[in-house]
């Protein structure tokens, strides 16, 4: 039989229940708060101890800079022209066009004929021209006859002083008359030979004035010229860049139609523009560069080589309208630095300032990242490798 405490003899089987029930929840909470004030009196040093999340690194290649020998030039823009234009005129008037043997854009050569006059009243003239040297000779020959017996007589008393010296004065005019006639015929040989319009210098011939058929006039342009075939670019550059350029230097121009020209720096204008405050340096272009007067280009004039420190065009990124890249510091974390970027060859660009030479730029996953970021490197770091460059841009072999 179960016996009860004393106390609980009192109470019925139900109220006894309760009263057990009442101690375990008293029990389990004062377990609860005994756990709490454990864990208060861990010191908070312990939870600072914990090592803080890391940020996934990004795989990344870099490249350090490169010093390399560039080609220094600078830009200008200017027009086309022939470097001489000669005028082909006739020298004779009132004679018309009996034969034209050339057009525009024919190549011609020193002394060829270009066009030809009609030359039938010029050759009348110069038939009755030599009709009078003839003539001239004839009286010549009489006069020196004339003279010669004059000499033979004059001591034996047949002729009078007066009569001699008429005689000798005759030889005289006779000769002169002679050299008339021929100056005379010497003329119309010219104007003969100006019927022939000739080209005065080797070229190209850029325009044509005169027709088949046409009466010329003394002066009146039909044919005009570019000397040799010779092109030239006239290039403007400002007061700076003038002071960097001198004859004899290099250029390459690009063409209208793609191509380019090379040329020479011939000479310097003396003076600037008051309106434009430029000058004008005057390119002589080889002569198969297939340019033409009137086309306008664009191009360089080579001032020389100079050092440039270079790095991969892919390690430059555009950020708000400036050029920046990523360097890589210490616990490979990279940092943005903004650069300032010169000229360009191939894949490679010059940097001017940002950056010094044992920098460690990213050159792919640039784009993926921000200041402070962590990063894991892939590629070996190792200087770019990139081949020198000639003046057209191309890899040297």
């Amino acid at each position: 039989m179960t016996s009860f405490h004393p106390m609980l003899r009192k109470f019925s089987p139900w109220s006894r229940r309760r009263t057990y029930t009442a101690c375990a929840i008293a029990a389990t909470a004062a377990l609860a708060l005994s756990g709490a004030a454990a864990l208060a009196l861990i010191p908070e040093s312990s939870a600072a101890d914990q090592p803080a999340p890391v940020k996934p690194a990004l795989s990344v290649t870099i490249a350090t800079p490169q010093i390399q020998q560039w080609d220094s030039s600078l830009t200008a823009n200017g027009a086309l022209h022939a470097w001489q234009e000669a005028i082909v005129a006739s020298e004779l008037g009132g004679i018309a066009i009996s034969q034209m043997n050339v057009d525009v854009g024919s190549r011609v050569k020193r002394g060829q004929v270009l066009a030809q006059l009609a030359p039938e009243t010029v050759r009348a003239s110069l038939a009755a021209q030599q009709a009078n040297v003839a003539r001239a000779k004839a009286a010549l020959a009489e006069a020196r006859a004339n003279a010669e017996r004059a000499r033979n007589l004059k001591d034996s008393g047949a002729l009078s002083e007066q009569q001699i010296q008429q005689l000798l004065l005759a030889e005289d005019a006779a000769r002169a008359a002679l050299a008339a006639a021929v100056a005379m015929r010497r003329i119309d040989e010219v104007r003969m030979a100006q019927t022939s319009i000739r080209a005065i210098d080797d070229g190209v011939i850029s325009a044509r004035s005169a027709t088949l058929g046409a009466v010329v006039q003394p002066g009146a342009e039909l044919f005009r010229l570019v000397r040799q075939g010779r092109i030239e670019w006239r290039a403007e550059l400002t007061a700076e860049q003038l002071a960097q350029v001198r004859p004899g230097l290099k250029a390459r121009i690009r063409l209208s139609d793609g191509k380019s020209a090379e040329g020479t720096l011939r000479m310097l204008a003396p003076t600037l523009d008051s309106g434009t405050r430029k000058a004008i340096a005057y390119v002589d272009l080889a002569a198969d560069s297939g340019a033409r007067a009137g086309m306008f280009g664009q191009g360089e004039i080579f001032l020389g080589s100079s050092k440039a420190l270079t790095i991969p065009n892919s390690a430059i990124l555009m950020r708000d309208g400036n050029t920046y890249v990523f360097e890589v510091g210490a616990r490979s974390q990279v940092e943005q630095r903004k650069v300032q970027i010169g000229r360009r060859v191939g894949d490679t660009v010059e940097i001017l300032s940002g950056i010094g030479a044992d920098a460690k730029v990213v050159t792919r996953g640039a784009a993926f990242l921000n200041s402070g970021d962590t990063v894991q490197i892939v590629g070996d770091g190792k200087p770019a490798q990139t081949q020198p460059r000639t003046k057209d841009g191309a890899a040297a072999k």
